[in-house]
């Protein structure tokens, strides 16, 4: 019961503190080639936020994804398109050192809403080892959230990351 109280606490201060640093940039974890439903919802959200560079990782491929936003009117100067990713952590590990170089201390993290459980693990651990916060923004979807394994296995990746520089991708080393 000791440590319940002081967890609360922080958990409390971490809140609050996230809640007073305005985001800088956006960051969107890429998602179905298919359907380009990320990039279509961040399209309409950067409208909403015209001074924001947007940072996307992985996804559809680049021609597709900036048809998305020109058809909605968006600067293409915006735009910084990462495809070294090859999973959620590597969305992260790819682009956290490119973020801290431009100066970025928060953004806003858009990925569907059953992804975004793992995505929030993996931020607090990769993005926060940058000292650079995030405000989630889920797109809405109709499927079930992800199991909390991934999310558990993800978070561990994470941990090694910040450790070792290794992500434990089977194909790609990412370098701290």
């Amino acid at each position: 019961m000791a440590f319940t109280l002081p967890l609360l606490m922080w958990l409390g201060y971490k809140e609050v503190k996230s809640q007073m640093v305005e985001p800088q940039a956006v960051l969107v974890l890429g998602g179905s080639t298919k359907n380009l439903e990320r990039e279509k919802f961040t399209a309409d959200f950067a409208k909403r936020h015209p001074n924001l560079p947007i940072w996307i990782s992985g996804g559809s491929p680049p021609r597709s994804t900036q048809k998305v936003f020109s058809k909605a009117g968006i600067d293409p100067e915006r735009l910084h398109l990462d495809y070294e990713a090859v999973d959620t952590v590597t969305n992260f590990t790819t682009l956290v050192d490119d973020l801290q170089a431009h100066g970025i201390k928060s953004v806003y993290l858009i990925t569907s809403d059953f992804h975004m459980r793992r995505a929030s693990v993996i931020g607090e651990i990769v993005l926060g080892s940058r000292g650079i916060e995030f405000k989630t923004i889920p797109v809405p979807s109709k499927t079930s959230p992800e199991p909390l394994e991934k999310s558990l296995r993800d978070g561990a990746r994470a941990i090694l990351w910040v450790a070792t520089g290794y992500t434990g991708a089977e194909d790609t080393l990412h370098k701290k």
